[in-house]
């Protein structure tokens, strides 16, 4: 896949009416609906400031939730376009439709300067569904189309990919950053490439293991999918999860990872408990030695040093996925010191979205990673190698 895409940057914006896509799928407070984080607006901030003080009529979009194509008074847009005004410091015209009357009549009498944003386009169901006709209606509203929601660039939905039939489309800030950082760590990563997995489930991370394999140095693999792999090699790990359908899988990664020359380091110990339960008590065991009446919960003491080790003179380093059931402040060690290791390596360090990412926000490491990615599912399928239907319909530079 090409990453090498033109940005807003490339093309001429001023006077021009721009279609923006953001990721504006903030989280909100059940009860009242208020937003509890703006991160992902404030992260929209610098593409929306750069095309407003460069003369473009901005028109947001975004999804929020899943109404599937139902109209949802608690998943409107409408307390986004509050809060991005009070960020903005200036108004956001707000459109009480998609592609209706109302967003019309607005688009067409906004000016250079201002932004709207339009109500939740998967109030329409043909928003998912990539439906050509609604594209060329959303597209009809703009002359540019910048696309800046890297969370949702592995989806082909009308705001994501088939508006870029009908428009000139480029990547604002945030999505260059991604496939800059990451398209850069898979191209031409800076060497000894290292690639942390971690994560519940072999399965969530079949593709990415093996593509990671044909370009990185050294795989650790811990957290919940490690069991599988011990288990596969003869290994007794009682009660820990366990994906049988992928026992062959595993023994295939490592032994791809032996004719490639590829590093494979599993866990050498672990920490376990009799019950998934954050007032359960630690006890270590070696891997493939653990009881028949206890389960994994994290990466043993030996293991953080081995892990911790091999990422020391790193030159990349990839993580995705923690180590262990860091929700439960005893079981959180083994994803604790991999993110303190990443944040005091000389590496460029990139995390992978999702639990990962939020690990490292809540450890307090954020600040010290070279790049976080924004998108969960879109990192994953990064890492698999797979075209995303989001980037591939940009410009190529």
């Amino acid at each position: 896949m090409n990453y090498n895409k033109k940005t807003v940057k490339d093309i001429d914006i001023k006077g021009k009416k721009v279609l923006l896509r953001c990721d504006f799928n903030v989280p909100q407070d059940k009860e009242t609906g208020e937003i509890t984080s703006d991160k992902r607006i404030v992260a929209a901030l610098p593409t929306i400031q750069y095309l407003l003080e460069g003369g473009a009529a901005v028109i947001a979009c975004s999804h929020l939730g899943k109404p599937k194509g139902e109209w949802k008074e608690k998943l409107s847009l409408a307390p986004v376009a509050k809060r991005l005004g009070e960020l903005l410091g200036k108004d956001v015209i707000f459109a009480k439709d998609v592609i209706g009357e109302d967003a019309k009549a607005k688009a067409a009498a906004l000016k250079p300067g201002e932004i709207m944003l339009l109500e939740n386009l998967r109030f329409h169901i043909e928003e998912e569904k990539n439906d050509p006709g609604f594209a060329k209606e959303l597209a009809s509203m703009a002359e540019v189309y910048v696309s800046d929601a890297f969370g949702t660039v592995h989806r082909a939905h009308a705001s994501t990919a088939g508006v870029a039939a009908y428009l000139p489309a480029v990547s604002g800030f945030l999505v260059a950053k991604e496939l800059e950082v990451m398209g850069g760590a898979l191209d031409d990563p800076k060497r000894p490439f290292v690639a942390v997995l971690g994560g519940a489930k072999v399965s969530d991370k079949i593709n990415v293991i093996n593509n990671l394999l044909e370009k990185a140095d050294t795989v650790i693999i811990g957290g919940g999918m490690a069991y599988t792999f011990s288990k596969a090699q003869g290994g007794e790990i009682g009660t820990s999860l366990l994906e049988a359908d992928k026992l062959d899988y595993a023994l295939e990664m490592i032994e791809k990872a032996k004719a490639r020359g590829v590093k494979l380091l599993l866990p050498v110990d672990t920490v376990c408990a009799k019950e998934f339960s954050a007032d359960s008590e630690p006890v270590v065991f070696d891997a493939g030695k653990i009881p028949a009446d206890m389960m994994g919960l994290d990466i043993g003491p030996k293991t953080v040093e081995l892990f911790c080790g091999a990422v020391k003179d790193a030159g990349t380093i990839v993580w995705n996925g923690p180590m262990g059931v860091f929700e439960f402040p005893a079981f959180a060690v083994g994803t604790k010191a991999m993110a303190k290791a990443l944040a005091e390596s000389g590496a460029v360090t990139i995390i992978g979205g999702g639990d990962s990412a939020a690990a490292a926000e809540q450890l307090g490491f954020a600040d010290r990673i070279t790049h976080i990615s924004t998108g969960g599912g879109a990192s994953l399928e990064f890492l698999e190698g797979k075209e995303l239907p989001g980037v591939a319909c940009l410009l190529d530079k």
